[in-house]
């Protein structure tokens, strides 16, 4: 019974971390990254719709990033999108693609984007605690249910506590990575 616990723990931790992941990505590290783009919607024939399903989005150098959309009509429609993004970068239109020059990150830039990540970081294990609680929780009410020994009650609240260090610790590497990344010249 208790393995469906520690079934939904693991689903649910790797859930966090993937989202840990995602938001990591829109964070702009002085590098290109098409990533930086996944947030962007345009409002495409009336239907707010990712940048990335009407476009293609590529980095010919660490420096810029390169729209190309599929339908040349919604180039303005991407441009304007770019914009309220608020992204911090100006794009370019050539009438054909969209270009985005992506400026180096000054230090101030970059102390503000580490804090950024390290919140980041931090909703992250606040969502992992808040899974071992609800995990513990489960396993409690189990085992005044009957359907848990005391034994197996510890066994499986150990094993919660190692998924849980062993979830904070991904994320600390992530986070880690990522700053090692920012804080590049």
């Amino acid at each position: 019974m208790s393995m469906d616990v520690q079934q939904v723990l693991d689903e649910k931790s790797a859930k966090s971390i993937a989202v840990l992941k995602e938001n990591l990505n829109t964070v702009r590290a002085g590098r290109a990254n098409p990533a930086l783009l996944d947030k962007v919607t345009v409002d495409y024939y009336g239907v707010p719709t990712p940048l990335k399903s009407i476009s293609n989005i590529t980095a010919p150098d660490p420096r810029s990033l390169l729209i190309t959309p599929f339908d040349p009509k919604s180039l303005h429609g991407i441009e304007k999108a770019v914009n309220l993004a608020n992204l911090g970068i100006n794009p370019t239109n050539d009438g054909k693609v969209i270009r985005l020059s992506i400026p180096p990150v000054t230090e101030e830039r970059r102390k503000d984007l580490t804090k950024l990540v390290r919140k980041y970081g931090e909703d992250a294990k606040v969502a992992i605690r808040n899974e071992r609680r609800d995990a513990n929780e489960e396993l409690k009410k189990q085992e005044k249910a009957g359907e848990l020994t005391e034994d197996d009650l510890k066994n499986e609240l150990e094993e919660v506590q190692k998924k849980a260090d062993k979830s904070v610790k991904e994320i600390d590497a992530i986070i880690s990575e990522k700053e090692k990344e920012i804080m590049e010249v």
